[in-house]
């Protein structure tokens, strides 16, 4: 078995002055350093604010992996495609092969997960802002598929010797059983598909931006939607304001039962996603434990009754 947590050392080392020689390029200053000092967080990659020749900029630096997890390509058009959209912060480098990208820092902000994600503000905004997004003439070049996703991880997991949970492949098959029951014929129009309120930023004057768009395509709406309250952990109130906002007074059966079928292939998917941060020495267990429980309970409980909540979807088990 190879060990992937001296190779992960070895790849930071690398990285590392990647970076430095990518930032002596771009900004043409051959006494610039990579600094890791100011951390602006990520999950599937590591975003650090520098100051370079009086502006800030966020550098970042690709999670281990992520070569095999996200395609660069895809990803560098996309984020082109939504650039003059005016919603996402400035690029000014990306590279797809080595997966690193220099951003513009969008100044007096801070993420919606500082902020006020509950008010009623902060739930109008973003449900505006996806709805704009959803029914733009954006064009993305690829369809997001959580099940293609999903496999993917799989055999990532299978690559890397990993092991998945002892009851995974029969709560799959009951998700998967969800889905052909519930869900079918889906609308597939521009998405963000990692709609965590740390991807959304908010300035000092109320404007919002949405951010980091690697795991974009085309999908249904209902999956940012979905992914919005169950990584925000919305309360009761604040999903029925969230859902009207979006769809107005009058949101149909279907669409509950497809944004509680997305809560969970969200949990399920990201638990394998984990799993492999977890393989790799990353300090992924907790969260990855965290995301199956509440997987296992959430279809276990809309396997039993498709009535099941969604208020109480987003309960930790």
């Amino acid at each position: 078995m190879r060990n992937y947590e001296e190779e992960n050392l070895s790849m930071v080392d690398s990285i590392e002055l990647t970076i430095t020689q990518t930032l002596q390029k771009v900004f043409n200053d051959d006494s610039l350093v990579f600094d890791r000092s100011r951390f602006a967080g990520g999950l599937t990659n590591y975003n650090y604010l520098m100051t370079i020749q009086g502006k800030d900029y966020i550098v970042r630096e690709p999670g281990v992996l992520t070569d095999q997890m996200i395609d660069r390509d895809i990803e560098e058009y996309n984020t082109k495609a939504i650039d003059s959209f005016g919603i996402n912060s400035k690029c000014i480098y990306f590279d797809a092969k080595t997966g690193i990208k220099i951003s513009e820092f969008v100044a007096d902000s801070c993420n919606l997960a500082q902020a006020e994600p509950f008010s009623k503000d902060s739930l109008q905004q973003v449900a505006g802002l996806l709805k704009k997004i959803h029914t733009s003439t954006i064009s993305f070049k690829n369809i997001f598929s959580w099940q293609d996703e999903l496999a993917k991880y799989e055999e990532i997991i299978e690559e890397i010797n990993g092991a998945l949970f002892s009851d995974y492949y029969l709560l799959k098959e009951k998700t998967f059983n969800y889905f052909e029951d519930y869900i079918a014929n889906v609308p597939l129009v521009p998405c963000h598909n990692d709609t965590v309120p740390e991807n959304f930023l908010v300035s000092t004057n109320k404007d919002f931006y949405l951010i980091d768009w690697e795991y974009s395509g085309l999908n249904d709406p209902n999956f940012d939607l979905a992914a919005f309250i169950i990584e925000t952990n919305l309360p009761p109130q604040a999903i029925d304001s969230f859902l009207q906002n979006y769809y107005g007074n009058q949101i149909s059966e279907a669409n509950i039962h497809t944004i509680k079928g997305y809560m969970v292939a969200q949990d399920l998917m990201w638990t394998v996603w984990a799993l492999i941060r977890h393989y790799c020495g990353d300090n992924f267990l907790d969260y990855c434990d965290m995301r199956y429980e509440r997987f296992r309970k959430n279809i276990l409980a809309l396997s039993e009754d498709p009535d099941f909540p969604i208020y109480k979807m987003v309960e930790l088990a």
